[in-house]
C-alpha cells in the first residue's frame, strides 16, 4: 500500500543517510585510500532529474547497512560533471545518472544506475 500512501498524500518519514558532499576531484584520491579500510559509496544524482531523486529517496529509505561501515560520498553531476568525468577516466566506468559505485580495496566492486542502484549491494560489499 506504500505506493497507494504515497498517492494519496500519507505522509512517510523520510530517512536520510550521512553523504559527505564530492566537490573536489582531488577527493577522488582520498575515497580511494578510505577504500583500502572500508568501503567507500559514491552516489552520482542529477539533482534536476525526478528518476534520480526517486532512486537517491528509496535507496536512503531501504538502507539497512552500518553507515559507520562505509563512507558514504554524494556527487551533484549539475555542479560537478568535472568530478563525474574524473571517476569515469579513473575507474573506467561509464557516465550514468543515477549511479552508485562502491570502491574497495581501491578498486571498484560494484557500479549500477537507474532501478538496479539498491542497498543490498553495499551489504554484499560488508558481507565479502
Amino acid at each position: 500500500m506504500g505506493f497507494l500512501n504515497t498517492l494519496f498524500g500519507a505522509k512517510q518519514e523520510q530517512k536520510s543517510l550521512d553523504w559527505k558532499v564530492l566537490e573536489e576531484v582531488k577527493q577522488l584520491d582520498n575515497a580511494l585510500t578510505v577504500s583500502q579500510e572500508k568501503p567507500v559509496v559514491i552516489f552520482k544524482h542529477s539533482t534536476r532529474c525526478g528518476i534520480s531523486r526517486m532512486v537517491l529517496n528509496q535507496f536512503q529509505s531501504n538502507a539497512d547497512f552500518n553507515e559507520d561501515a562505509v563512507l558514504l560520498l554524494y556527487l551533484d553531476l549539475l555542479a560537478h560533471r568535472d568530478i563525474s568525468d574524473a571517476i569515469s577516466e579513473k575507474f573506467g566506468i561509464l557516465h550514468q545518472s543515477p549511479q552508485l559505485i562502491i570502491l574497495y580495496k581501491g578498486q571498484v566492486v560494484h557500479h549500477a544506475s537507474h532501478s538496479a542502484i539498491v542497498p543490498g549491494a553495499v551489504n554484499r560489499v560488508l558481507e565479502a
